[in-house]
């Protein structure tokens, strides 16, 4: 497994070692020593979650508040999507910045992403098979997000408006500005 960071602190891409040969492939997506060794994080996961969606599909962009904000380690395992990560951490000399990748069932690639992160994605390929590793359990009360469309982070998210399907809780998010007035 090799890590690369991004531009966002404490955010980095992993990519897994792919073993291909006549009957496929095989990775080893998570192993916690050396992801923990190439990081310099120390993380437990523990919870799975997995989603399916259409193309056009935006999730997002959600977090979790306060004793309950989670750490998430993300992959396709079919398809593509657009991910996009934004910086809430306002002792962060990256806060308010957004970072996004394509991961998809070819290139494999992983994003670790940090407590304190809003996290969405929208669908690019006509299905997606999407999971992540969380190292908090989900708490809905102390669930929140930040509007996808948000003039301030200004995200483009490769497709156009009328192509974006988000649900209806998604599109009452509020603003970042709202979020830290």
């Amino acid at each position: 497994m090799t890590v690369k960071e991004t531009e966002l602190n404490d955010c980095f891409i992993l990519e897994p070692k792919v073993f291909l040969d006549k009957r496929g492939c095989f990775i080893e997506s998570y192993n916690k020593r050396i992801f923990d060794e190439l990081t310099g994080q120390k993380i437990d996961f523990v919870q799975d979650n997995e989603s399916f969606s259409k193309r056009g599909v935006l999730r997002g962009l959600h977090f979790q508040k306060g004793k309950h904000a989670q750490a998430k380690l993300v992959r396709v395992i079919t398809g593509s999507v657009l991910d996009v990560v934004v910086d809430l951490r306002e002792e962060s000399n990256t806060f308010g910045k957004h970072f996004s990748i394509e991961l998809s069932e070819d290139n494999k690639k992983q994003l670790f992403i940090p407590r304190g992160f809003a996290h969405g994605f929208v669908v690019l390929s006509d299905a997606v098979l999407f999971t992540y590793k969380c190292d908090n359990f989900y708490n809905k009360e102390s669930e929140s997000g930040i509007i996808y469309n948000d003039k301030v982070l200004n995200i483009d998210w490769k497709l156009s408006e009328n192509e974006i399907v988000v649900s209806e809780k998604d599109l009452i998010l509020p603003t970042f500005n709202d979020l830290f007035k």
